[in-house]
């Protein structure tokens, strides 16, 4: 029976870093902090002709600061609030109380 639990409390390891790397607030995030960075630096380098047709709004400058604050936002989403793996039936609900009946629990 140890072996048994050493396999599930492994799976269950595996199972909660594969979810933590692949929450979508990360991919989110990170991927709208890149191009943040690319708008904003293309609006830092903007040319006159650029302000002119944008009717003297720096429009790739706001967007990016725009981008670069959504993906920052995203990301510390992520870093103060991480997701919990999914829990089996036997834990605990949020009330404190087994899903489970009395006579079935171990």
């Amino acid at each position: 029976m140890s072996e048994l639990h050493r396999e599930v409390s492994e799976l269950e390891g595996k199972s909660a870093t594969a979810a933590r790397l692949f929450d979508i607030r990360r991919i989110i995030g990170g991927l709208f902090t890149l191009y943040g960075v690319i708008v904003t630096t293309a609006g830092v380098f903007a040319s006159d002709a650029d302000l002119e047709k944008a009717e003297g709004v720096n429009i790739n400058l706001w967007t990016g600061l725009g981008m670069l604050a959504l993906g920052l936002f995203f990301l510390a989403w992520f870093a103060l609030r991480p997701g919990t793996s999914p829990d089996g039936p036997d834990t605990p609900g949020p009330t404190g109380m087994s899903p489970l009946p009395p006579e079935d629990r171990l």
